[in-house]
């Protein structure tokens, strides 16, 4: 480390910027001599202008830039909004159980657009991996920047310097030069100054010949103070990312359904589901119009489960009760850290398909009624006494692929198709049928059974949006932190008075880091009240 010594005799280090010990500049270039250096952090040097040398200290000299952090913080919100442009994966609003359903989501409702969105990996790009790297980059930036600064203007403030070299107190840009008050003596002087301050609010420090006034150093963290708050909300938003802290996961439970919340021992069974409406004599004038029922609640009845057996692999499932009631919007169900919202909902789906079976070979006689449900179909049901209908082969979105073989393009029933066989035991006869779009169709020319297609099974199917954010109470001290640190830096200022006698002269000098018309008139104020006699004005030198 290279250093640099002043006319008093101190040992400076590179990149300092006023003298540690006596506060006069250190001209770095010649055309520089009539600049006065910038009092941001009181002159010293920071580690990124002291060590250049070593490699670590090029990665510190690095995220110690401003400029790099900006650049980062630029990153991320074109990201960031880029990543609003369609919905995150998690948000579809329609079931999507597989990948192929995701694409295929992404395909139909947003085009080619919805195809490069997908394929790019922005469907789930706020936990991908080089967003998660984007944000550790601003924490360690904001960390290195802090310390940067940090440790010098702790040092400088920590030890403040009360016998100031004259060339420092001209510097400033509130600076003035005036003889004593007549029949004063300097004791006297700065007894009187350092009271006529000190009710101002300040802080004294003084010596034989020299005062120092001080008040809202404080104020001069706040900048650090917002640092610290931030670099707690990015942990906070960073732990969302292991295993336990976050979960964010929409799952969708037709009534009567019980199913797994994924990521979690818990399953969810969807007892009811029912959307309240407003009668026509209690709805609100805000909300009357021109005919259409509006919505007044969305509410589903659920019962949450805790599976016992969570932790044995391949076990059946061990369910027991925890928590019961309705989730209603806004008014989640709650149990431990888990909240599940009321989020969706697909009223009148498809559930299953019902028919009769009639023998057309004798009169259209009904031979019974069955029913093939659309999420899992029965292999094999008995109709009647020696009547069976099995189950061969469904596609529940049913399309013919390119080389003209049937294929489902999903895992929802959008499109149902059926081959079954009518078998009858008691004639040891059997016919193959074909159900799609609802057309019968059968393999035989003359065939012998038929159906009758009646009313299908409908349901509604509750959308719930699952949630445990346990890293939230980390986010909202940050944000705290960091609404603490904006008061301090905006609300108050650093201010401080020099007084010192030099040459027969009272030398008056003050910095703030902000309000400057504030401190040229509360000093203005302290020398009339002393009778010194100086105009306080902004200094064109500095």
């Amino acid at each position: 480390m290279d250093q640099r010594k002043c006319e008093c005799g101190h040992t400076n280090p590179i990149g300092t910027l006023l003298c540690e010990s006596c506060g006069k500049p250190l001209e770095i270039h010649p055309d520089e001599q009539n600049m006065f250096p910038d009092m941001r952090y009181e002159g010293m040097a920071r580690r990124s202008q002291t060590y250049t040398t070593k490699l670590i200290d090029k990665v510190w000299n690095t995220f110690s830039s401003v400029k790099v952090a900006i650049w980062i913080i630029v990153v991320l919100l074109v990201t960031s909004a880029i990543g609003t442009i369609f919905p995150q994966q998690q948000y579809i609003p329609v079931p999507v159980p597989t990948e192929a359903d995701v694409a295929r989501y992404y395909t139909n409702t947003y085009g080619v657009l919805g195809t490069i969105y997908y394929e790019l990996g922005m469907h789930n790009m706020y936990s991908s991996w080089w967003f998660v790297t984007l944000l550790v980059l601003l924490g360690t930036s904001l960390v290195i920047c802090s310390l940067d600064r940090v440790v010098p203007l702790y040092k400088a403030l920590s030890k403040p310097r009360l016998n100031q070299h004259k060339s420092f107190l001209k510097g400033q840009k509130v600076y003035a030069e005036a003889d004593l008050p007549p029949g004063k003596k300097l004791e006297e002087f700065l007894a009187e100054s350092a009271h006529a301050l000190n009710k101002r609010g300040y802080r004294i420090f003084q010596t034989d010949r020299a005062l120092l006034a001080e008040k809202g150093r404080f104020s001069r963290w706040g900048p650090y103070i917002n640092h610290i708050g931030l670099i707690l909300f990015l942990i906070g938003v960073l732990m969302r990312s292991l295993p336990g802290f976050h979960l964010d996961k929409y799952v969708w439970v037709r009534e009567g359904e019980t199913v797994p919340i994924p990521d979690t021992p818990y399953y969810v069974k969807n007892v009811s589901y029912h959307t309240e409406y407003w009668a026509e004599d209690e709805m609100p004038v805000e909300l009357e119009l021109n005919g259409g029922a509006i919505p007044k609640s969305y509410q589903t009845d659920a019962i949450l489960y805790l599976n016992k057996n969570a932790d044995i692999p391949g076990s059946k499932p061990d369910l027991v009760e925890v928590q019961s009631g309705p989730i209603v919007v806004n008014h989640p169900m709650n149990y431990e850290s888990l909240y599940l919202y009321q989020s969706g909902v697909q009223e009148m789906q498809l559930a299953a398909l019902n028919f009769t079976l009639l023998d057309l070979k004798d009169g259209n006689r009904e031979i019974g009624p069955f029913k093939l449900h659309v999420y899992e179909p029965e292999q094999e049901q008995e109709v009647a006494d020696g009547f069976t209908v099995r189950v061969l082969d469904y596609f529940p979105d049913f399309k013919m692929g390119e080389d003209g073989k049937p294929i489902t393009q999903s895992n929802l029933p959008n499109n149902p198709m059926f081959a079954f066989e009518v078998i009858d035991l008691n004639e040891n006869h059997s016919e193959k049928m074909v159900y799609l779009q609802g057309a019968i169709l059968s393999q035989e020319s003359d065939p012998r059974f038929g159906l009758k297609i009646t009313m299908p099974d409908l349901v509604d199917i509750s959308g719930l949006n699952v949630r445990v954010d346990k890293a939230l109470p980390v986010i909202y001290v940050g944000s705290f932190i960091f609404m603490v640190g904006v008061c301090m830096g905006f609300f108050w200022q650093h201010r401080r008075v020099w007084i010192q006698f030099q040459d027969d002269k009272v030398l008056l000098a003050a910095h703030t880091n902000k309000n400057w018309f504030g401190i040229r008139k509360e000093v203005q104020g302290v020398a009339d009240q002393v009778k010194l006699a100086i105009t306080v004005d902004e200094n064109p030198k500095a």
